[in-house]
This record gives C-alpha cells, sequence and structure tokens, in this order.
C-alpha cells in the first residue's frame, strides 16, 4: 500500500469527522491538576503537569457539548483531552506499547501519530520523534507552573494531547511528543490499512 500524500491523509481525516454545533473555546479546568500524577516523575518531564491554555475550538472541524463528550469518553479521557489534564507515568496504556500501528484521537477519527515514530524517552508516557501529519496538530505556548512548554492538541477536535519538547532523538529531528494515552486510541496497522483504504472510497464517491 502507497504511502498517502499529506493533503490526501487531511481530506480523509475531515471527511471523517463528525460536526456538530459551533463552540469557540475550550479553557482548561481549574482543578484538573492530579496532585498524584504531577508528583510522579516530574523531575524527568514536564508532561507531569496539565495544561491551562486556551484552545481555540472555532475552526474545529468535530463539535460537540461538554455532555456528549462526557458520555462518548472515559473519566480520565474525558479529563485529560477535554480539561488538559495529565496521567500518570509507567501507569497508562500506551507507554511501553510496541505494537506496530497508528495512535488516533480519542475523540474522533484522526490519525495523529506513528508507531513507526515512537521512541522510549524512558519518561513513562508515550513519546513520538513527529506525527503522521503535521497538519492535525496545533500548538498552544503555555506558561503554567512557571514554565515556559509548547502544548499540542488535535486541530480536528481540540483534544489536548501533551506537549512538545527538544530534547528528542537529534538523528531523528530532536523533538519528543510526549502524549497521555487517554488521549489516543490505538489501531493496528493492517485495521489502519483497511481504515484508509475504506475512506479513500468515500471521498471518491464525493
Amino acid at each position: 500500500m502507497k504511502p498517502l500524500a499529506p493533503f490526501s491523509l487531511f481530506a480523509i481525516a475531515v471527511v471523517a469527522a463528525a460536526t456538530q454545533p459551533e463552540m469557540k473555546s475550550m479553557k482548561p479546568a481549574e482543578n484538573s491538576a492530579d496532585p498524584a500524577a504531577c508528583a510522579i516523575n516530574a523531575e524527568k518531564s514536564a508532561c507531569g503537569l496539565p495544561s491551562h491554555v486556551v484552545i481555540d475550538m472555532s475552526k474545529t472541524k468535530v463539535q460537540r457539548s461538554e455532555r456528549e463528550w462526557k458520555k462518548l469518553l472515559t473519566p480520565t479521557q474525558y479529563r485529560v483531552a477535554r480539561q488538559q489534564g495529565t496521567e500518570p507515568p509507567f501507569r497508562n496504556e500506551f507507554w511501553d506499547n510496541h505494537q506496530d500501528g497508528v495512535y488516533f484521537s480519542v475523540c474522533s477519527d484522526t490519525p495523529l501519530f506513528d508507531s513507526r515514530d515512537k521512541f522510549e524517552s524512558g519518561t513513562g508516557w508515550p513519546s513520538f520523534t513527529k506525527p503522521i501529519e503535521p497538519a492535525f496538530v496545533g500548538e498552544n505556548r503555555d506558561v503554567s507552573y512557571g514554565m515556559v512548554r509548547t502544548e499540542v492538541h488535535c486541530n480536528v477536535d481540540g483534544a489536548h494531547l501533551g506537549h512538545v519538547f527538544d530534547d528528542g532523538p537529534r538523528d531523528k529531528g530532536g523533538l519528543r511528543y510526549c502524549i497521555n494515552s487517554a488521549s489516543l486510541r490505538f489501531m493496528p496497522r493492517k485495521d489502519y490499512e483497511a481504515w484508509v483504504a475504506k475512506n479513500q472510497g468515500t471521498m471518491a464517491a464525493k
């Protein structure tokens, strides 16, 4: 199967995304910090702290009310993806996942990271050298907790993903996308290829 051009993959994700009434912004919850999660491994990675940024939701393709998100997501997924929380290192679903496949946003049919770009960072969170398509991942300057970090989120549905740092593998661009497992769902390679083929067909029909 030939790899898709970035625009084709972007178009597939947009076609796959469900639309709902417009929401203007997603503000972080005041009490989204999990003290236990923040204390563990915080010295090794600033991923151990939640975010306090405003994610502009006015242009996202997937629009749902907070009540709908709460019904669709688990409490942990909602706290992390919709309220910019975080999860404990080494006690999350994908930090030690070595299967071949693609990680999607937990909030929509948007492929975000490829397992081929995943690496062992030693932080206890899934870490990637790059997104599968840069247009899918947005960034915000995060100055909470007396630090300057770069928050990352899904541009299609507004889900908070984690942060990106410049201490990744130098031979692969030097970036480390430190991502919460709760913001992701994993699709094995074979299923992903079937998903791409199905949605390419949908695009052709349109």
